[in-house]
């Protein structure tokens, strides 16, 4: 319970401390990277304690967490070239994306150190 609290509770301190004014958009984006936990449907069992997500379930590999990274990365480096102007909408989506499926995957290797 207290690993699906984690999953809501730290995307809203991040949008909070990092995301304002805009932080109610920031939130939605993060919490719903979510959706990302539909690759346990692929596993037998869906749910399993003691089993460590990263390296097991497809969207929780190290190939694709370099993915996650690129998107969370590349529409800050591009905006560091075009100047001072904020992020567009998309770039930003794209970036908030990125962080949010990092946060997951961080938290669930949390879960692997047990």
């Amino acid at each position: 319970m207290l690993h699906i609290a984690l999953h809501l509770f730290v995307p809203l301190l991040v949008a909070l401390a990092f995301y304002r004014p805009p932080w109610r958009s920031a939130v939605l984006i993060l919490v719903g990277t979510m959706v990302v936990d539909a690759d346990h449907l692929l596993a037998t069992p869906i749910y399993a304690p003691e089993r460590c997500s990263i390296g097991f379930h497809p969207l929780h590999t190290l190939p694709v967490i370099a993915v996650y990274l690129v998107l969370f990365a590349v529409p800050l480096l591009t905006k560091l070239r075009a100047g001072a102007h904020p992020l567009a909408r998309t770039p930003r989506a794209l970036h908030l994306t990125g962080l949010g499926l990092l946060i997951h995957m961080a938290l669930d290797w949390g879960d692997c150190l047990r």
